[in-house]
Order: structure tokens, then C-alpha cells, then sequence
């Protein structure tokens, strides 16, 4: 393979902004040329990172000089966008969720395959600090055989927010539970691995919407009850993801920006109970995560690391997100359909 990757981004929102940067902080790869229907978006982006711009997408997912893809639009839009990359043999970093459906991110899986292309889901969370920390120690065993995680994602708010696309079902194809749910699942994924059974409760508390603006969920396998809640109206930017394990507890608190400075505390329990062990970290250096996922990916391109976040992960959350808005219709604990 030749050094360096030549790239193209479609959609040039917040998100793609952030991509644009990452591939600039890292300097891995090349920003080539950038695509957005906003005619308004193409100039300050063009001026700022020195690519191309156009407003058709094709136009990137065709270009013979693009070996990779990232698709950062909303989500009805990811997976048409993605497939045609994949069937042009382009590599991709497709935005969470994989798609709106687990229909189409098992298309999207597959088409990959055939292709024989990188596709990776922007699980970005995945790449914070804190988490990154937390799921070390986990893995070298320090908080023993795990018991429960416990998790909370909230937006503050914003007024007109049910206006944004966001609350469109025909383009966002859920709520809050697609929207940040799908990232507290992806986590739980991270270190509990699949779950069988999901219970959910998806309501529509404040915003004048279709979607749910609240959702919670329980999700559970044979060792491991993960027990969720997201929401649009907690007034105040929250994250907060919980382990406990047989042997101490880790503790992420914010994730940067709005949301607070970063922290992971570790309790280990002691022989006798009591008051746990407790050291804790701070990571005041601001939200790297999306350098880091886009180091990730270029490395899996290049065939130097595994995908942190693929194509079967993305299918899981889809998955298992179904599943929770079937259950919070029937109030029922339901199956998890098996992902492979």
C-alpha cells in the first residue's frame, strides 16, 4: 500500500469538522476533497483545511484519487453513502449509529467483506482518556469478574431543539436512545460483551416530538446487568459510566467541554469491607478521542492494529437498540437477536 491516505469527507457539520481536524492534528492521511449539500459550508471548510469541495457525494465516493471515506451526516443519510464507498472499494469511518437499522448495518457488514475494505463505526467514546484508562485496568483483572455497569447520558438542552433533525424521524430513525443511547450500549459491549435479554422504557417527556426524548434500559447476560438511562431533559450536560466487579469499582465521570473535565476514580475493596482503596485520575488535556479513533483506523487500514469499534459492533447496537424500542411497545423483557 502506498504511505499515507488520500481522503474525502461527506458532510461538514460539527462532526465532520472534528474529523477534519483529527486527520490535521495527527497528520495521517491527506484531506482531499470534502462534500456537503450546504453550498454555505463548502467555502469557510475549503478555506480552513485546504481541500476541495463540491456539493454532490458521488462525486467523493467515485474519485479514483480517495482511498478513504468518512461519512459524518445524519443518520438516514450514513449507510446509502457508505455502501456506495464500499462498492467503490473505499475504505470507510462511518458515523455512529451504523446505520438506522440492523438491516442496514448487516448490509453495510457484508458489502465490506465482499469489498475487502477497513469499515469502521465512529464510536469515538471509545478513545476518551478516562475509558481508555478505565478498560486497561479492566482488562488486567484489577476490579475482578464483573457484577453490574451503571450508566447516565443527558443533553442540557436547547431551546428549538425539537425542530432539529435530530427529532425528524425520517432522518434520524429514533431518538435519544439511537442518538446517546447507542454509545452507553457500544461501552457496555466494550467490556461486558453481548447481552441476551433487553428491557427498555421510551418516553416522550417534554419535547414536542415523535421520538423519545427519555430512554431507559436494561440490558443483561449470564454474568453482567447493565442498567441505562439517556435523556434530552436533564437541564445539565451529564456522563457518567459505572463497572463494578467483584473485587472494586471504576468510575468515569464528564468527558470534557460541557459536559466537565474528565475523571476516572478507582475503588478497590478491601479483604475486610469497609472503606475501598481509592485512587483517581484526572485528564485535563481536553477531548482527544477523535485523534486517537482516527489514528485507530489508519492503522487498521494499513493493516498495523484491529478496527476498535467494526462493523459487528455497530450491527450489535442496532440490535440491541431495536430490541429495546420492541420491548418499551410490548413492556416485556425480550431476546437480543445473536450478531455474526
Amino acid at each position: 500500500m502506498k504511505s499515507g491516505l488520500n481522503i474525502g469527507i461527506v458532510g461538514l457539520g460539527l462532526i465532520g469538522k472534528k474529523r477534519a481536524a483529527a486527520i490535521c492534528a495527527t497528520r495521517r492521511g491527506k484531506l482531499i476533497a470534502a462534500a456537503d449539500t450546504n453550498a454555505a459550508s463548502l467555502g469557510p471548510f475549503a478555506e480552513k483545511f485546504g481541500c476541495e469541495t463540491c456539493q454532490e457525494w458521488r462525486t467523493l465516493t467515485s474519485d479514483p484519487r480517495l482511498d478513504a471515506i468518512i461519512v459524518a451526516v445524519p443518520n438516514a443519510y450514513l449507510a446509502p453513502i457508505a455502501l456506495e464507498a464500499i462498492r467503490n472499494r473505499k475504505h470507510v469511518l462511518c458515523e455512529k449509529p451504523f446505520g438506522i437499522s440492523l438491516a442496514e448495518s448487516m448490509k453495510m457488514h457484508r458489502a465490506a467483506r465482499k469489498a475487502g475494505v477497513i469499515v469502521k463505526v465512529g464510536f469515538n467514546h471509545r478513545f476518551h482518556a478516562a475509558l481508555l484508562k478505565a478498560h486497561e485496568i479492566y482488562s488486567a483483572g484489577s476490579i475482578g469478574e464483573l457484577i453490574f455497569i451503571r450508566a447516565r447520558y443527558g443533553h442540557g438542552g436547547r431551546k428549538g431543539m425539537e425542530k432539529e433533525w435530530r427529532f425528524d424521524f425520517k432522518v434520524s430513525g429514533g431518538g435519544e436512545l439511537l442518538d446517546q443511547g447507542v454509545h452507553l450500549i457500544d461501552l457496555a459491549y466494550w467490556f461486558a460483551g453481548p447481552a441476551k435479554k433487553a428491557f427498555g422504557v421510551t418516553e416522550t417527556k417534554f419535547w414536542k416530538t415523535t421520538v423519545d426524548d427519555n430512554a431507559f434500559g436494561i440490558l443483561r447476560n449470564d454474568r453482567v446487568t447493565f442498567e441505562f438511562h439517556v435523556s434530552t431533559t436533564n437541564w445539565k450536560n451529564i456522563f457518567s459510566f459505572e463497572v463494578f466487579g467483584s473485587h472494586g469499582y471504576l468510575q468515569i465521570e464528564g468527558k470534557g467541554g460541557s459536559y466537565g473535565e474528565e475523571r476516572l476514580t478507582v475503588g478497590r475493596r478491601r479483604a475486610q469491607f469497609g472503606v475501598p482503596i481509592v485512587k483517581e485520575y484526572t485528564f485535563p488535556t481536553g477531548d482527544l478521542s477523535w485523534n486517537r479513533e482516527w489514528v485507530n483506523f489508519v492503522d487498521a487500514v494499513a493493516g498495523k492494529a484491529t478496527v476498535c469499534g467494526g462493523t459487528l459492533d455497530g450491527a450489535y447496537s442496532n440490535a440491541v437498540i431495536e430490541t429495546l424500542y420492541q420491548s418499551s411497545a410490548s413492556g416485556r423483557e425480550l431476546p437480543i437477536r445473536p450478531i455474526h
